[in-house]
C-alpha cells in the first residue's frame, strides 16, 4: 500500500484513495520521512488542525483529504519516533540539503526556534512527541559537531 505500511486504516473508500493517491502522487516524491513530516505538517492549519490540500480535496472531498492526511502524519511521525538516532540525523542531513538555506541558517534557526515543534500530529503521545524532539536537538548537535570537526580538519 504505502512505505509506511497499514497502520491506522481510514473508514471509507474515499478517505482510502485519498490516501493511496497522496502517497502515489505526492509523499513517494518527497525525500525522506523527514521532509515528509515538515511537508505533511504544513497542511495543518495553525488555528483549526484540520488537514487541506487543494488539489486533493477537489477529487476527493474536504472529510476524506482531511482524514488522509491526518493518517499520513501520524504514520510518518511514528516511523521517525521509531527511527534510531543514525537515522534521524541522516534525515536531518537530507532535509538540510533539500530545504534551499544554508545549512548555517538552518541549522542556527533549527537551534533557536525550534519549528519542529509544529510538525508533530495533534494529540500524540507526549512521550513521543519528546523522544522526537529531544532526537531531533542531538541530531543537530552531531551535525553541527561534524561541521565544526571538518572547518578544523579540511
Amino acid at each position: 500500500m504505502n512505505a509506511v505500511g497499514n497502520v491506522g486504516k481510514i473508514a471509507g473508500t474515499s478517505a482510502e484513495s485519498a490516501y493511496e493517491d497522496l502517497w502515489r502522487r505526492t509523499l513517494s516524491r518527497i525525500p525522506g520521512d523527514l521532509n515528509r513530516l515538515i511537508y505533511l505538517a504544513s497542511t495543518r492549519d495553525y488555528n483549526s488542525g484540520r488537514y487541506h490540500h487543494a488539489g486533493l480535496e477537489a477529487h476527493f472531498g474536504f472529510e476524506a483529504v482531511h482524514q488522509a492526511l491526518e493518517r499520513a502524519h501520524r504514520e510518518v511521525f511514528s516511523k521517525i519516533t521509531h527511527s534510531s538516532l543514525k537515522d534521524v540525523v541522516s534525515g536531518l542531513e537530507q532535509y538540510i540539503s533539500n530545504c534551499g538555506e544554508s545549512p548555517e541558517d538552518v541549522m542556527r534557526s533549527w537551534r533557536r526556534l525550534q519549528p519542529y515543534r509544529v510538525a508533530i500530529p495533534i494529540n500524540s503521545d507526549p512521550i513521543a512527541a519528546h523522544l522526537l524532539m529531544s532526537n531531533l536537538k542531538l541530531g543537530l548537535e552531531v551535525l553541527e559537531r561534524r561541521r565544526a570537526r571538518a572547518q578544523d580538519h579540511p
